[in-house]
């Protein structure tokens, strides 16, 4: 089976699918995860029908961090009979100010994507770990990286820029943007599940542990919630969102932290984290009676609403909204709230299709369409993968 391998690498997990290459196309054969890294390991894995092929689970010492797991997992792949790999497409989330495009791998493009790692911290190092190892293993296997940053690079530089002098501007200190990837397959997803809207003007907003919205017209990107890191925007998991610098600064300068501290804080110490004292995972706090879990949420609504507003003012008006992710795709209730904060803009939500999952979830009635679409970053990093590679090895 010629395949092309997607890996997409996290701090806790490490997620791989396979597609094979049918007929210039993609099919999905195998989605696999590797989770728990450190805490309770375990590799589950399934081919395209959902059979399962291995879960197996280890001691914390046996994968203890990142390279563990990839080395294990590339093990497990590499047992696999008839799997030729003839490209491998990966997850960069900061393409920085000079990679628009999903570009082969070599040592110097490798380099060049290191120093953006101070920009996304919780992301960036893990990224590369396993482009790293597999360079080690096999120089001659094709790599892709695929960037988070590179849908919204098409902006306007007023609205990418930050009211600095533009010295900083040219130096990369600007507005990127995140989440592209998934912005990209839902826009491309929109002119198979509702055309009228793909040339429309649409908000989608990715919302998970890491969460964003995008302003889309004509299925390109023109805002988001997202900037320079992937600190800004909306309240996610453990990270606070839009905050004003000055917060920083008097962390810094009257509290006395450490710039280390305060990294830490921001990225793994706040949002709804923070703000409960409860959980990072929307679903502990739906589930909790603890007043300061609903208080994280009515944050989380809040910001969501108010950054809805901003970007159906970047559109100049709007036609649909889409939900998509962890919490846009699963969880109903926070869909609903949003939708009724949605309300000034005509939307109305059909309550029975909502608790449904369906994809169409606004009455018809609602002047703007509300959907929820399961967002597909894998597929969309194999296309680029084949893409650039042809597929041959």
């Amino acid at each position: 089976m010629d395949a092309i391998l997607v890996v997409n690498a996290g701090s806790s997990s490490l997620k791989v699918q396979v597609f094979e290459i049918v007929g210039g196309g993609l099919e999905r054969r195998l989605r696999g995860q590797l989770d728990g890294i450190g805490v309770r390991p375990r590799l589950r894995a399934a081919d395209g029908s959902g059979t399962l092929l291995v879960d197996r689970s280890y001691e914390p010492a046996e994968v203890h961090d990142l390279p563990t797991a990839i080395a294990e997992t590339g093990d497990w792949l590499r047992s696999l009979e008839g799997l030729k790999l003839r490209a491998i497409g990966h997850r960069v989330v900061h393409g920085g100010p000079e990679f628009a495009h999903p570009v082969l791998i070599d040592e110097a493009i490798l380099g060049r994507l290191a120093r953006y790692q101070s920009l996304a911290p919780l992301h960036q190092p893990n990224n590369l770990a396993p482009i790293r190892r597999a360079m080690a293993i096999d120089q001659d296997v094709p790599q892709v990286a695929c960037f988070d940053t590179a849908f919204h690079r098409g902006h306007q530089a007023y609205a990418d820029c930050y009211a600095l002098p533009r010295a900083l501007y040219d130096e990369g200190i600007r507005r990127y943007g995140f989440h592209g990837l998934s912005y990209e397959y839902i826009a491309d997803r929109l002119r198979a599940v509702a055309p009228e809207l793909a040339a429309g003007r649409v908000i989608v907003a990715h919302l998970g542990s890491g969460a964003s919205m995008c302003a889309i017209a004509g299925g390109r990107s023109v805002e988001s919630t997202m900037g320079f890191t992937a600190l800004d925007g909306l309240p996610m998991g453990s990270r606070p969102g839009q905050l004003d610098p000055g917060v920083v600064l008097h962390l810094i300068e009257e509290r006395g932290m450490a710039p280390a501290e305060v990294t830490r804080l921001l990225y793994n110490g706040s949002g709804l984290k923070g703000l409960s004292g409860v959980s990072n995972d929307m679903r502990d706090l739906m589930a909790s009676d603890d007043p300061a879990a609903a208080f994280a949420i009515d944050h989380f609504v809040h910001r969501c609403a108010l950054h809805a507003g901003a970007l159906t003012a970047a559109l100049g008006g709007l036609d649909g909204f889409v939900f998509t992710a962890g919490i846009g795709e699963h969880a109903a209730p926070i869909r609903t709230r949003i939708a009724e904060r949605l309300a000034w803009l005509g939307a109305e939500l059909d309550p029975e299709a909502n608790e449904a999952g369906a994809t169409r979830i606004s009455a018809p009635a609602s002047r703007i369409a509300l959907l929820v679409i399961p967002t597909d970053e894998e597929l969309m990093i194999a296309r680029h993968t084949l893409a650039l590679t042809g597929g041959a090895r």
